[in-house]
């Protein structure tokens, strides 16, 4: 069966910003590929400040790409206002904080309906609304139109923010830790409704994510992101059993029923205004501190010699030294 084609894709993406002072600039995103097909989920994960979010919002056409490119269904973006309003019709956010996404003075009506005026929507607005509020599970959805905010649960206004992005029908939605904060109780009935979307519509995810437990729920890939690059990707069930990168070997062993002790990596993520020489991992990793890369002969390759960036397609890949040493011994 052919594979098909990216419905998104980044290509040699770079985002940075001015540094402080006249310092060095931040390389927030330094080279990533990544593809999304249609229908696919995909998690983005890594620690904070590791620059999944700013990649995410640059996918977006909210932060513009300092080099590189995005494409979206074969067509590279443009920046011009009108050609991102048109993308944003098939291209939807849904933020972290559902409390701070809704406007406390909207009812729920007018909070999903905003899109619809935005983009001038010429069919019937009502039966949009509780269509797409139906959807998000909101039912029945004429119970909640003229609710506000703040007479809704947790995981109801996240359902509400979710309808107001169905509200447009589009192609892709970029979850940016859509469930972080939740209830532990609504964040399982959430990432089912994300599943329960992509299979009922079709629809494509980015789910960003510092959370390894919630990309194994609902992801069909992940990618692995370190101080402004991916270092892991390939099929989540592949990745999360087998880790090849000693980053996501470290991620996985702090889950609860995870094998073995934890590893607690030493000290926060370099500056991003100057990643080091070599592998960007090697000041924390704790393979190259435990002497196994000196063991696998690599050990003066990972202080020494910078990775290529990684595809963005769906195979399995790892951006390490000492990883594939291991596979050529």
């Amino acid at each position: 069966m052919t594979t098909p084609p990216p419905l998104l894709s980044a290509q040699g993406l770079h985002v940075t910003f001015p540094g402080r002072h006249g310092g060095p600039p931040v390389r927030a995103v330094d080279g990533v590929e990544l593809d999304i097909r249609p229908g696919e989920i995909v998690a983005l994960v890594g620690e904070s400040g590791c620059g999944k979010t700013t990649l995410a919002r640059s996918l977006l056409g909210l932060v513009p790409p300092t080099a590189g490119r995005v494409s979206f269904a074969g067509q590279r973006l443009e920046y011009s206002s009108r050609a991102l309003k048109a993308y944003r019709r098939r291209a939807q956010l849904v933020l972290q904080d559902p409390s701070g996404s809704l406007n406390p003075r909207h009812t729920v009506y007018d909070a999903v309906a905003e899109g619809l005026r935005i983009h001038g929507y010429a069919g019937d607005e009502r039966e949009a609304v509780t269509q797409a509020l139906s959807r998000a599970g909101l039912r029945p959805p004429e119970r909640f139109l003229l609710r506000y905010p703040h007479e809704l649960s947790g995981g109801q206004r996240q359902r509400v923010v979710i309808a107001g992005a169905l509200v447009l029908e589009p192609e892709l939605l970029v979850a940016d830790e859509p469930v972080a904060s939740l209830d532990a109780s609504v964040r399982g009935e959430i990432l089912a409704l994300l599943l329960r979307l992509r299979d009922e519509l079709g629809l494509a995810a980015l789910v960003v994510t510092h959370d390894l437990g919630l990309a194994w729920n609902i992801a069909d890939r992940v990618a692995v992101m370190y101080l402004g690059r991916i270092v892991e990707t390939g099929d989540v069930e592949q990745v999360l059993t087998a880790p090849r990168h000693p980053y996501t070997q470290a991620l996985l062993s702090v889950l609860p029923d995870a094998p073995g002790e934890p590893v607690v990596l030493a000290g926060e993520p370099p500056d991003p205004s100057r990643i080091p020489t070599g592998c960007r991992f090697q000041a924390r990793c704790q393979v190259l501190a435990g002497g196994e890369a000196e063991r696998a002969g690599v050990a003066d390759r990972c202080r020494g010699e910078e990775l290529e960036v990684l595809g963005g397609g769906g195979e399995e890949q790892v951006a390490c030294h000492w990883a594939r040493a291991r596979v050529t011994t």
